[in-house]
């Protein structure tokens, strides 16, 4: 296992600049966040609360002296580092997901056989904290988990799925809080839909005679009670110190949502949220992102408190400012004149963007931009925020992922230009790939917002459009598994198609003669994006043929769609006897021919998302992120030269005794810092 790269998300002095009542406000709904670590890591594995328990409690009876523990227990010190660093993954990625111990079992007993409790948890995870498999996510079976869709053979019948889903969308139940039960009831299956809630009540649902195979559906409420308890009891009282009624409004409906499970009160939330512009404490939480569902409709638990960074700010909402211009040069918009078109909006109104520094970031993946609410009819009616974690983001500086893959000519320039790119390229990912686009909708029975006696062309066939999204019907609900890789990678497209303009880059401070050159970061977006392309096959799994992650299956299409289309811009050359894979791209026809074909692709999936042409798209998708026999042997070398693991350091917020003042207090970055933040975190004591 390799040794973790950490880094500290430094906030200190964006802390220092709140006032008293911000400060209590931010402390409050970090603590919130970090109450539902215990819903993440029982969405990720049956086994992660324990090994999570068995880290702490290893740290408390140690009390932080790993070293006298290793004497104690007679381990070697290497083999203790290699513990710490596993805990370190693990508490930074809120779950044991693709990550397994570096120490031996042997050791890791011995260390275990400190007390009795470490005894008694370990020999609950000590098969399963070790096993290599499952190793991806998916319908449960040998090589393949998942939380949310519990019992035997929940996911066998896809009829039985197609039902509930059904069930759900006419009780007007929205799934992304909910989890799966199959039982046996005589011979014929009955389901429990859980839903996460602190009230607990079930009761059975119509089926509308829809479901002759299944005998029953129960509603059965109060999944993840103890966590929510913790987290609206936070919330209650982040709730006194609120810096507008906007805000209070906001917290009063997410907090109703969490009592009684329904999701509508969480919208409604969200609907105020967005009209909360440029807040000294930004935060986020709820179950949000759908990543890890096998079908792509329920999501992960996340919490995030962000600091507002007022400089990087003011150069983001400059951005957005000019974002209505930009947005015509869009391949489905700029031959429409002074009209955008029928699949994009009339106007596209700047939103929220802004720049925060990470307080608290509970998820299982910290990304460095988010763009939220996912709910499409809110983004269509209300609007939405772009949010960008400047903290977050600098850790990217220091890093120059899949270099290896780099010509050893270009790697020293490749390092000095990556982050400018890359940091230009998720800015307008976020406003610009998930801000576009107007799906056409039958909003009610026969009530369009298209005339679909004229329907639109479609700018792929030429001909009228044959299908748009019916009543009820979302992004997520006709797309599926499908949906979430998707819509990430028509983001990065975005992104990438638009770093060229002269414009965004004068903007960011780039043109031909500043020190990193405006072509400088046109060429290392394209060489990014063949190195990304092929790190994304560490999270392709060969046996199941399944992707473990939404944004590597959409940066390996993205190349595979190059290198098909681009007319040679891009070679790879694979070295097997010196184990070396080199992606090379001719730097003068990058514009020629690279930007076409991004264009290209970009329209296929912006169209087919617009018209809910799910059958199109899957076609088109799945054959780009097809694994062949030679892509296998470039992943071969790409997991053998894997790139150390990305751990973040977060702060904590502590009431002095007298509770009028709260304190921040940062640690440092190493695997025992980590530990000692998630230790004095105390997830368990919220209340």
């Amino acid at each position: 296992m390799l040794e973790p790269q950490i880094y500290k998300l430094s906030v200190g002095q964006a802390f220092d600049g709140l006032s008293d009542s911000e400060k209590h406000y931010a402390h409050y709904m970090a603590r919130a966040a970090w109450s539902g670590t215990r819903i993440i890591l029982r969405q990720v594995s049956p086994e992660a609360n324990d090994i999570f328990d068995f880290i702490i409690a290893l740290s408390h009876t140690c009390g932080g002296d790993w070293e006298k523990l290793a004497t104690e227990t007679q381990v070697d010190s290497d083999e203790v580092e290699r513990f710490l660093n596993y805990a370190a993954m693990f508490l930074s990625n809120v779950g044991n997901y693709f990550i397994l111990p570096g120490i031996s079992k042997e050791s890791l007993i011995k260390l275990a056989s400190v007390s009795g409790a470490t005894i008694d948890i370990f020999n609950r995870i000590k098969e399963p904290m070790y096993a290599e498999t499952p190793s991806s996510l998916g319908a449960p079976g040998p090589y393949t988990q998942t939380a949310y869709y519990l019992g035997d053979g929940c996911l066998a019948s896809r009829e039985d799925v197609s039902a509930i889903s059904d069930i759900i969308e006419e009780n007007a139940i929205l799934p992304e809080n909910t989890r799966l039960r199959r039982c046996d009831n005589g011979g014929k299956p009955s389901y429990e839909i859980l839903q996460a809630s602190v009230e607990g009540n079930e009761y059975v649902v119509g089926t509308r005679g829809k479901t002759s195979k299944i005998s029953q559906v129960r509603i059965v409420k109060g999944d993840h009670k103890e966590e929510l308890e913790q987290v609206c009891h936070n919330l209650q009282e982040a709730l006194e110190y609120t810096s507008n009624p906007t805000q209070r409004l906001m917290l009063e409906r997410i907090h109703g949502s969490f009592l009684t499970g329904d999701l509508r009160d969480y919208k409604d939330g969200q609907k105020i949220w967005v009209t909360d512009t440029a807040p000294a404490v930004e935060t986020v939480i709820g179950f949000v992102e759908p990543y890890r569902d096998p079908l792509g409709v329920r999501a992960e638990f996340e919490g995030i408190v962000g600091i507002a960074d007022t400089a990087e700010t003011s150069r983001l909402q400059r951005l957005a400012g000019i974002a209505d211009g930009l947005v015509c040069r869009l391949p489905w918009v700029k031959d429409h004149g002074t009209s955008k078109g029928p699949f994009e909006k009339n106007m596209f109104e700047p939103p929220d963007f802004s720049s925060v520094q990470s307080l608290a970031y509970c998820s299982s993946i910290v990304f460095p931009g988010i763009n939220l609410p996912n709910y499409n009819d809110i983004r269509q009616e209300t609007g939405y925020k772009n949010i960008i974690f400047s903290n977050r983001m600098v850790s990217e500086s220091s890093r120059a992922r899949g270099l290896h893959m780099v010509d050893p000519i270009e790697q020293e320039t490749f390092k000095q230009h990556r982050f400018h790119s890359y940091y230009i390229w998720v800015v307008l990912h976020e406003i610009l790939g998930h801000g576009t686009g107007r799906f056409l909708s039958e909003l009610s029975p026969n009530n369009f917002n298209f005339d679909p006696q004229s329907p639109p062309i479609n700018l792929l066939t030429g001909k009228p459009v044959n299908s748009w999204y019916r009543p009820g019907q979302t992004w997520t609900s006709v797309f599926g598994n499908l949906a979430t890789t998707v819509d990430e990678c028509r983001a990065e497209l975005v992104g990438a198609y638009l770093i060229d303009e002269p414009e965004i880059l004068r903007l960011f401070g780039y043109d031909e003669s500043s020190e990193v050159r405006a072509d400088d970061i046109i060429y290392n977006m394209y060489l990014q994006l063949g190195v990304d392309g092929l790190r994304g096959l560490e999270n392709y799994e060969p046996i199941t043929k399944e992707w473990g992650q939404a944004h590597s299956r959409a940066h390996y299409a993205m190349l595979r769609h190059l290198l098909c289309d681009s007319d040679g811009l891009y070679t790879i050359q694979l070295d097997l006897e010196n184990n070396r894979l080199t992606v090379r791209v001719d730097r003068s026809q990058v514009l020629q021919k690279g930007k076409p074909s991004l264009g290209r692709m970009l329209l296929q999936l912006h169209i087919y998302r617009c018209t809910a042409d799910k059958d199109n798209c899957r076609e088109f998708y799945e054959n780009l992120s097809q694994v062949d026999d030679e892509a296998l042997k470039w992943r071969e070398v790409v997991v053998s030269k894997k790139d150390p693991s990305l751990v973040f350091c977060h702060a904590n917020t502590f009431l002095e005794k007298d509770e009028d003042n709260v304190k921040l207090k940062e640690y440092e970055p190493t695997s025992r810092g980590v530990i000692q933040s998630w230790v004095e975190r105390d997830i368990d004591d919220a209340l």
